[in-house]
């Protein structure tokens, strides 16, 4: 294995100030030396078509060549009707086909959610952890990074304030630093 450990991050939210695309940028800055972590703008996929997979627009042939260029990724995202929000599913969808060529399979995840409700995205952590199942990704069991009132805790630029959450999220990066680390030796 390489010295230096990759890590694809996917924000669900495609709102400009989201709260989980803040949480990959402190992800990016509190990961360490020897990690580096792509933020993946998945904000320009159309819908799946299956009449396509086989051929797909351009910017699949990019998602699924990070994905598999990367030792991990990492799921922030809103939690939409106490699941995903469609468009994550969406990008999901494209990286996982045509059948037999998903780009996803093996890789290790870290889920984190960061919502202005309380329980900070539970239950779309679930439902995805669900969605890996068939994937064959191996999500984190610990730490979940579940980020309950974050307009208290980012402040008006994105930029998480909070240590206690920072040091949640630095434990989040470590573990699955780590996992990658457990797989490649």
């Amino acid at each position: 294995m390489t010295d230096k450990i990759r890590i694809v991050g996917f924000s669900g939210s495609l709102r400009v100030g989201s709260f989980n695309t803040a949480a990959l940028v402190a992800a990016q800055e509190l990961c360490g030396d020897g990690v580096e972590i792509e933020i993946f703008d998945i904000s320009d996929f159309q819908p799946f078509n299956q009449d396509l997979e086989k051929d797909p627009p351009e910017n699949v042939t990019k998602l699924k060549a990070a994905i598999r260029a990367a030792h991990a990724v990492i799921f922030s995202s809103p939690e939409y009707n106490y699941s995903m929000p469609g468009h994550l599913k969406n990008v999901i969808d494209w990286a996982s086909r045509p059948y037999g060529d998903s780009a996803w399979d093996g890789k290790p995840a870290l889920i984190m959610g960061a919502s202005s409700g309380a329980i900070g995205t539970a239950r779309m952590q679930y439902h995805l952890r669900q969605t890996m199942v068939f994937l064959n990704m191996f999500p984190l069991n610990r730490p979940e990074v579940m980020i309950g009132n974050a307009a208290k805790k980012f402040d008006e630029n994105g930029y998480l304030t909070d240590e206690a959450t920072r040091d949640f999220v630095k434990q989040g990066v470590a573990a699955l630093v780590e996992e990658v680390r457990r797989r490649n030796t």
